[in-house]
This record gives structure tokens, C-alpha cells and sequence, in this order.
């Protein structure tokens, strides 16, 4: 169910042997996302429970989703860019049904964040499925 882009990602990871080359990818990924605009980070779309400053900025047109995002730290950055991978240009009714948590645990994301990053990703991936299911 994942994206083409999403999984260029995964493809990705599966040639990067340590968890270091991977890491540095993740930021890499980051660093090559737009930043989002000063005026878009305001309370209302800064997201709760990351131990970073984290902001989404959904965007549904034509019943497909979107976002924007951006965060104060590099990794977390990069995290959003994958996440942004995962779910950028999918139908909205279809948003509730990717298993995140399940993609994610792919990449070997899952066992190598740690538990406040972990918990920051499921913040994030829990405000796109609240956004997606009342649009």
C-alpha cells in the first residue's frame, strides 16, 4: 500500500548496510525538503508530544492528501520527509488504512529512534489520520 516514493526509500535502505548510513540518509532526506514558512508555524500546527519543535501543514486538494512540515532538528526533519513519502498524494479515505507503524518497521526505523522520537513519529502520524478523517 505504500507510495512509489516511499518505497525509492525502502529500496534505498536495503543497499545502506548500517544503521549509520541509514541515519545519515534520513537527515539527507530532511535536508532536501522545503522549509516550511515562518508563518505557518503557529501553535495551531505545531504538533504535541514530540520532544522537538514539529509543524504539519495539511493540504487536501482533489481528495488526495498532503502536507507540508518542518522541525527544529535535523533527524526529525528527516522523519517528517519520509513520512511525507508515505502519505503525500494518497486519497484521504485511504490515509486511515496505511499501517504506519507496520512501513515505518521496514526501514528499521522502529528499533533505532528513540522512545521520545518514537513517540514524536506516532504524534505526527496520529494528527495525519485525525486531519485525514475529518476531511
Amino acid at each position: 500500500m505504500a507510495t512509489p516514493a516511499f518505497e525509492e526509500i525502502a529500496e534505498t535502505f536495503e543497499f545502506l548496510d548500517d544503521w549509520e548510513d541509514r541515519y545519515r540518509h534520513v537527515i539527507d532526506l530532511g535536508r532536501a525538503m522545503p522549509p516550511l514558512e515562518d508563518s505557518f508555524k503557529v501553535p495551531a500546527l505545531k504538533v504535541d508530544g514530540c520532544a522537538s519543535q514539529v509543524w504539519l501543514r495539511p493540504q487536501i486538494a482533489a481528495g488526495q492528501f498532503d502536507f507540508q512540515g518542518d522541525s527544529d532538528a535535523m533527524i526529525v526533519r528527516g522523519l517528517i520527509a519520509v513520512l511525507h513519502a508515505l502519505y503525500s498524494g494518497v486519497a484521504v479515505d485511504e490515509i486511515g488504512k496505511i499501517d504506519a507503524h507496520a512501513e515505518l518497521g521496514r526501514l528499521g526505523l522502529n528499533e533505532h529512534l528513540s522512545s521520545q522520537r518514537s513517540n514524536g513519529v506516532r504524534a505526527m502520524v496520529e494528527r495525519i489520520r485525525k486531519v485525514a478523517a475529518e476531511a
